[in-house]
């Protein structure tokens, strides 16, 4: 147990370093026009998507393999689902839900049917 919670530290920290590195260009596009485009994050590692958004952005995450576990090691997991779409405009402090699945699982058929 007490392993888990210096993993989680550990990422925590991690976090907030590459927050902190990629938080200036996200704020000067925001100030010149308001919208951002949204990357496309589907099949990427949970990792990246923290990378790719601004930090001041609400993330919601959901385990859509269908265990409802909990995500305590971003590094571990991959995007089946997001929300909003690909290319849709969204404001840097706008909300993201995707939904993830263990690397090495398969997204659910019927995720994988509703992204079609």
């Amino acid at each position: 147990m007490k392993r888990a919670a210096v993993l989680g530290a550990g990422a925590a920290l991690a976090l907030a370093a590459v927050a902190v590195s990629s938080a200036e260009p996200v704020a000067a596009a925001e100030d010149e026009g308001g919208a951002l485009p949204m990357p496309d994050l589907l099949g990427k590692g949970l990792w990246r998507v923290f990378t790719a958004l601004d930090p001041r952005t609400r993330l919601d995450v959901h385990d859509v393999g269908g265990g409802d576990r909990r995500v305590l090691w971003p590094p571990s997991w991959r995007v089946c689902t997001q929300h909003p779409a690909p290319g849709a405009a969204r404001g840097a402090r706008g909300r993201v839900v995707v939904g993830v699945v263990k690397k090495g699982e398969a997204c659910p058929a019927r995720v994988t049917a509703a992204r079609r």
